[in-house]
């Protein structure tokens, strides 16, 4: 009997044969070697590498809770959601979505090409390298994955059997938690609060009534709205890139939800990375240039998502009233709405939330790192209480020179 046919949370040590008795991925002779590469919250992720030929292969678990706490209880039904999911996107947006060669329902195990020659891109633009081509690969991923599996597109009950199968409830529970709530009132007393701005948050965050209702009005069109199968959580962590490539991955909070989620994802940890730049690069053409493209990279890809978007709906919307004269730019609207909003939501619960971003934690100056804060929030007000006037590149590019002059 194997050992691999009641759940139990593998360790590096058991991966090889995992693989061997899985796959038979490597040949007999084969030196392996393995370690744990994952450094996120909710799963172990190993490297299984043959040092003979230096074929690879990833394996990624899914643990019952939260590293970070132990609390947390989560469904390692979250793999099966995340290995179809990648299917999908990877029929949508080919090439750009790693393979997936098996899921295993029993381990709750994934095992996945790895993304050899690519780095992790929030790593890489913590190191202030810069990727042109960036912008266009990620509206590709996003206006195929996201417009492609809605009503607009699909068959309607096809579309609803697929909201059914990726129902993504525990997960789904954790962004209504950190991104939708917990920064605003802080109930659970989870949020990390960098002490230096400890008053800008009360008084900006926390005393904001306004914006708290602007918060739960997202907040339950999250819940409510289900337009697309979104990644669910499309940050620079979930990509690893190079010069001329991307690969996104890792959609285990994906579910039908609305289209600006993903989209307001990637706005604001481009924004972060622009922080980092500001605060750490002494060099100042360095400096100039990189932040100059993290801001451009922002307005390229509203712009090419809009663009790319008006082109792919016209070419396969299916839905006869879909087709109706104006619809096309109302449908639009409510989604550039989404992003600004969420673009805000994503930057200030990375602030003061209970996961806050390296890129803003691994600046050591306590003056510039409080002054990116804040930064980073007034934008951010901006982008949720003002989100209806978000509808081009220019108006993200105007509104952060502005949140930039405040400081």
């Amino acid at each position: 009997m194997s050992r691999f046919e009641q759940y139990f949370l593998m360790k590096t040590e058991d991966i090889a044969e995992y693989v061997e008795e899985k796959l038979h991925f490597f040949p007999a002779d084969a030196k392996l070697t393995c370690q744990e590469i994952g450094d996120g919250n909710l799963n172990y992720v190993f490297r299984l590498k043959d040092e003979n030929t230096g074929k690879s292969i990833i394996v990624k678990q899914a643990g019952e809770c939260l590293r970070i706490d132990e609390n947390m209880k989560l469904s390692t039904d979250r793999g099966r959601i995340e290995a179809k999911i990648l299917g999908i996107q990877g029929e949508a947006a080919p090439g750009l979505v790693p393979k997936v060669y098996l899921y295993d329902s029993v381990m709750c195990a994934m095992s996945m090409e790895d993304m050899v020659g690519h780095s992790m891109m929030r790593t890489a633009l913590i190191n202030h390298e810069i990727f042109p081509l960036f912008a266009e690969h990620i509206t590709t991923f996003m206006v195929n994955s996201l417009l492609l599996s809605t009503d607009v597109v699909m068959g309607h009950k096809e579309k609803k059997e697929n909201v059914k199968a990726f129902i993504n409830p525990d997960l789904c529970e954790i962004s209504e938690d950190l991104v939708y709530s917990e920064p605003y009132i802080d109930y659970n007393h989870r949020n990390n609060v960098f002490p230096p701005n400890a008053e800008f948050v009360q008084k900006e965050l926390y005393e904001d009534k306004k914006l708290h209702l602007e918060a739960a009005k997202l907040k339950f069109d999250f819940m409510n709205n289900a337009q697309a199968l979104i990644h669910g959580d499309l940050h620079t962590g979930s990509i690893f890139i190079n010069q001329e490539h991307t690969y996104i991955f890792d959609p285990e909070f994906a579910f039908y939800g609305p289209m600006g989620y993903d989209v307001g994802n990637i706005i604001a940890n481009m924004f972060f990375a622009w922080a980092n730049g500001d605060a750490t690069i002494t060099d100042p053409q360095e400096k100039k240039t990189f932040c100059d493209w993290t801001i451009d990279c922002i307005v390229e890809i509203v712009d090419k998502f809009i663009e790319k978007f008006k082109i792919v709906y016209e070419q396969n919307v299916t839905d006869t009233m879909a087709k109706t004269e104006g619809f096309m730019e109302y449908y639009l609207g409510t989604i550039l709405a989404d992003t600004a909003g969420v673009a805000g939501l994503e930057s200030i619960r990375r602030i003061v939330g209970m996961a806050n971003n390296k890129d803003i934690t691994t600046i050591a100056d306590e003056e510039k790192r409080a002054r990116a804060e804040r930064i980073i929030v007034t934008l951010a007000k901006n982008y949720i209480l003002n989100r209806s006037r978000f509808v081009s590149g220019a108006d993200y590019r105007k509104a952060i020179e502005e949140a930039i002059a405040a400081f």
